[in-house]
């Protein structure tokens, strides 16, 4: 079984002055997180698409899944955690709390602020997430990376050749992404950033499906701005 797991728990803190979370406002006449939804519900092969948001949000969002999608039993729409992992694990047991998993489970994890997510991204993910256990979506850095150590001066300049810059979706075997994170010390779960990241501290391998630069991430005002123009190419082609 497969399972879609959308990620809308931002609050859109870096989208200014607004009255509510980045992922419900418009583009194109339509909340970002249905455009989302929308590119997981046509793909048949998930058994269930689960859209995990602050609670207060719960009814809101479930609102607009009836007024834009319809009536489904696909969709489930439940509370996330305090943080993105533990929104993940949020999602893993009500899966096994409503379904028969085994080792060949996949969970495809996804940001709901990223509505330009392709069906050829999605269907790569289930493969090599079958194939392999656990794969992370990415593009190649085309801008030169530098570190630094105090955010004042650069301490090393990365070679970019070996630079991607993460996206989603990130896909995994439901059982072996459970295990590795109760596995993890307190300490350790302080400093993740995302859910690939728990494979490669406990030294599991994660290959990369290649991504699309169309791929972004809705974070910040010119987002929105980029986002309804890739919306009205979309709809000319």
């Amino acid at each position: 079984m497969v399972f879609g797991v959308l990620l809308a728990g931002g609050v859109g803190s870096r989208m200014g002055n607004i009255e509510k979370p980045k992922q419900y406002l418009n583009i194109a006449d339509r909340p970002i997180i249905i455009h989302t939804i929308e590119k997981f519900y046509i793909n048949e092969k998930f058994e269930k698409i689960l859209v995990l948001c602050p609670e207060q949000w719960i009814s809101h969002t479930r609102n607009l899944i009836k007024k834009y999608i319809g009536e489904t039993d696909r969709i489930a729409v439940i509370a996330g955690g305090d943080t993105r992992n533990e929104t993940i694990m949020n999602s893993i047991r009500y899966i096994e709390e409503n379904y028969e998993v085994d080792d060949d489970t996949i969970i495809l994890t996804h940001d709901s602020v990223r509505p330009f997510v392709t069906h050829r991204m999605i269907e790569q993910n289930i493969e090599y997430a079958r194939r392999y256990g656990a794969c992370d979506t990415a593009v190649p850095s085309t801008d030169t990376i530098v570190r630094s150590e105090d955010g004042q001066v650069i301490s090393e300049v990365p070679e970019r050749s070996r630079m991607y810059q993460g996206q989603t979706p990130q896909t995994f075997r439901l059982r072996k992404l459970k295990a590795l994170y109760e596995s993890l010390t307190d300490e350790e779960k302080e400093i993740l950033t995302d859910a690939a990241k728990i494979f490669v501290m406990k030294g599991e391998e994660v290959h990369i499906v290649e991504g699309e630069v169309s791929n972004i991430k809705i974070t910040y005002p010119y987002d929105l701005r980029v986002a309804e123009t890739l919306i009205q190419t979309e709809q000319e082609e």
